[in-house]
């Protein structure tokens, strides 16, 4: 229970609409007991008047009047505010489960799963609507339109009205929390197999071409159909929990209702209470117990809810690996960018630190300066890379700006002075200028073709019909593999930065495509230093230096050897 304490600052900062929302749920519940007491007046009243007796019909047929249409303006007030209320409560939710994603360090990141952080930005959170809307809002209107029940009994027919309140008492607060224990199983493994069906499914959309090529889509849709069946047990099993709660509220209704009855005869027979009034309040009991039948629906998905909560916590409280020091320093403008007697490794599987991946590595890129770092897959060059642009720590040694050390300074100053370009870099879903808008969010019209130009785009942007503004697809469909590596490029080149780090930029182009793009290097960097891994053969005058990575050390190149890599 304790991982839904997360809830309570964003109930706090929602908590105008949560009571307004609880307010209409209670007028809600008033009005339809109140409606069901009446009627149940109303028409026994009736009914003796046409059987002899007097009875006052015009203010009984007023009261149904005006608690019909009460029970209809509340019911759809309480339906458009409560999951106006819920829908933000889980949007303030995503957007603090996508903060404490964003702040996370890559290797962090990588020990999830990537259909498994979709779950927890969607089901997860989806799951957590549960909690206002099926159990505080039910419960809250239970208790309260319970209570003032039990003492409008209690005025008429006291020892009913004792019955009555344990009744309630147990409907909405005892067998919940008996149904909430019973529900924690189910729930966690529901949300599980949640989760493992949304990253089976990217797994098969990522992989398909690879299934199809192997001919393993027979094992894919074996271990999908495991999945659903695990699934679908554990919804069952929710289904279960749910109808032994209605079962006890459908007990103890009754037992109001014969409680009321045993007592409310006794009484209607001394005269202390009239027909028509009991008839009206044996009514009101039966509509009572009907606000306890969201309860019960709600406490059977409470193991969802909590094991919801318990995977959102873990995201949300994980810390960053690295953090900005008390006092940063401030980092200059420009300067050179350092590597000094560097040593970094992995953790280690069985031990805390595995096996070096770079052993005394130092390096020096002068402003302006293009580095190229060579060596084979595997060698440590996007290692290399991660801790140029600080999103590893070495385990000894320093990486400088400017002569200030990376682990001194703040990560956001030192993130705007080093831009990266990946060689998985992404195109975003939208139009080339919200794409490179990502550079600068602040860039006009004229910066963006600049950087356009610089990359050797231009040309082919101006020569579409939309231009910026043209759609590039899913992954950048729309465009080729070339373009959309040199729009990539232009975003980086959009950034202030004054170094840019490019990891094997030329990764799945074409042999006239790579030399292209190492042709332009020089034009595009625009004085800016450049940092570039790769394990192609580069053209002379892309780069003014070439060092290469083996086993852990960096060695510096000569020009024929760089051309021959």
């Amino acid at each position: 229970m304790k991982n839904l304490l997360l809830l309570l600052p964003l109930y706090a900062r929602r908590k105008g609409g949560l009571l307004l929302a609880l307010f209409c749920a209670l007028a809600t519940v008033a009005a339809g007991v109140g409606l069901l007491g009446v009627s149940g007046w109303f028409l026994t009243g009736a009914a003796l008047a046409g059987a002899g007796g007097a009875f006052n019909l015009f203010a009984p047929s007023a009261l149904v009047r005006g608690l019909s249409f009460l029970r209809i303006v509340s019911r759809y007030a309480d339906r458009v505010v409560g999951h106006a209320a819920t829908l933000r409560l889980l949007a303030d939710l995503r957007a603090a489960v996508f903060a404490a994603l964003i702040r996370l360090t890559p290797r962090q990141l990588a020990r999830y799963r990537d259909g498994d952080l979709v779950a927890r930005m969607t089901g997860d959170v989806d799951a957590l609507d549960t909690v206002f809307l099926f159990v505080l809002a039910p419960l809250a209107t239970a208790l309260l339109a319970g209570s003032i029940l039990t003492a409008v009994l209690g005025y008429w027919v006291p020892a009913a009205a004792l019955a009555v309140a344990l009744a309630l008492l147990a409907a909405c607060v005892l067998v919940p929390l008996w149904l909430l224990r019973a529900a924690r199983k189910p729930g966690a493994a529901a949300q599980e197999s949640a989760a493992g069906l949304r990253a089976a499914m990217l797994d098969a959309v990522d992989g398909h071409a690879d299934m199809v090529a192997l001919h393993a889509q027979a094992q894919t849709i074996e271990h999908f159909e495991r999945l659903c069946e695990a699934s679908a047990a554990a919804r069952r099993s929710q289904a279960w929990v749910a109808a032994r709660g209605q079962f006890f509220l459908q007990a103890a209704a009754g037992a109001s209702v014969l409680a009321l009855l045993w007592f409310g005869l006794d009484t209607l027979e001394s005269g202390r209470i009239t027909g028509p009034v009991l008839v009206g309040l044996l009514l009101a009991v039966i509509g009572i117990f009907e606000v306890a039948g969201p309860i019960m629906r709600g406490a059977s998905r409470m193991g969802s809810a909590m094991s919801a909560a318990a995977r959102i916590r873990e995201v949300t409280h994980c810390e960053p690996d690295m953090q900005d020091p008390d006092t940063p320093q401030a980092l200059p403008s420009h300067g050179a960018l350092e590597l000094d007697r560097v040593r970094f490794s992995y953790p280690g599987r069985t031990s805390g630190i595995g096996p070096a991946v770079l052993e005394d590595v130092s390096l020096s890129v002068a402003p302006g300066e293009r580095v190229a770092i060579m060596g084979p897959s595997g060698a440590g060059k996007s290692t290399l890379l991660h801790l140029l642009l600080r999103l590893e720590d070495p385990q000894a040694g320093q990486v400088r700006f400017g002569g200030c050390d990376a682990r001194a300074c703040a990560q956001a100053d030192w993130h705007r002075r080093i831009a990266l370009l990946p060689q998985d870099a992404p195109v975003f879903l939208g139009t080339l200028r919200t794409n490179l808008l990502i550079g600068d969010p602040e860039a006009d019209d004229a910066a963006l073709w600049r950087a356009l130009d610089a990359a050797r785009l231009g040309d082919f942007v101006r020569g579409l019909p939309d231009g910026l503004d043209t759609w590039a697809g899913e992954t950048g469909s729309q465009l080729s593999a070339g373009q959309a590596r040199r729009l990539c490029l232009a975003r980086a080149l959009l950034s202030p930065a004054e170094v840019i780090v490019l990891d094997e930029p030329t990764a799945g182009l074409d042999a006239a495509a790579e030399e292209a793009f190492f042709q332009d290097l020089q034009a595009a960097a625009r004085g800016r230093a450049v940092v570039l891994a790769t394990h192609a053969a580069l053209p002379p005058g892309a780069v003014d230096r070439c060092c290469e990575l083996r086993a852990g050390k960096l060695h510096e190149l000569s020009w024929g050897t760089a051309i021959l890599a």
